[in-house]
């Protein structure tokens, strides 16, 4: 039994709506550079159209992204799996082919963790929890996307959650973001 598993976090029902968090291994600040922000920006745009992902809030932070996602295939667990894939390449990939000055201290680490799984991986960019909750009921989802939006502000990034650009605030305040997302109303 995991810790996911033994903390009730576990998606039961594959085509609700869910509050989830992906974490870089390590606590590693990855998305404090802009190009590995866009990969996920670009990877979540792809989703949307072409895997089903409903994108109803996100916010990329240094090492983590909060978001809350639907799957329209019924297929969230196969969808983050995907998602997961994808990004860790595109992620890895970039550091080794693009300059980055903190190549060598990245990659070790990615295959430090690799190497603390039983996964066939070389290099692992995300853990393996992602702390779904299902989104139950209208105060419930309005609890969890003004955590999403205001965790730049409480982390003194902004003052007000719209005004940070790797976050759907925007979408919801009838301004353009970044990328799409599906606002979702109760």
């Amino acid at each position: 039994m995991t810790y996911a598993d033994r903390a009730g976090y576990k998606i039961r029902n594959q085509a609700a709506t869910h509050f989830l968090t992906f974490t870089v291994v390590g606590w590693i600040d990855i998305f404090s550079r802009k190009r590995y922000r866009d990969i996920m920006l670009e990877s979540l745009d792809f989703c949307r159209k072409n895997k089903g992902l409903q994108l109803n809030a996100y916010v990329i932070m240094s090492n983590h992204i909060h978001f809350i996602w639907t799957s329209a295939d019924k297929n969230l667990s196969g969808l983050i799996r995907d998602f997961k894939s994808y990004t860790s390449k595109c992620i890895t990939a970039s550091i080794q082919e693009e300059p980055e000055s903190r190549r060598d201290w990245l990659l070790h680490l990615f295959r430090f963790h690799a190497n603390q799984t039983n996964a066939n991986e070389i290099f692992r960019v995300w853990t393996g929890d992602n702390h779904p909750e299902e989104i139950h009921s209208a105060p419930f989802y309005t609890t969890k996307l003004n955590y999403i939006h205001q965790n730049p502000v409480r982390n003194g990034l902004v003052a007000n959650p719209a005004s940070y650009l790797y976050s759907s605030a925007a979408n919801y305040e009838g301004r353009k973001g970044l990328i799409d997302i599906d606002i979702l109303h109760w």
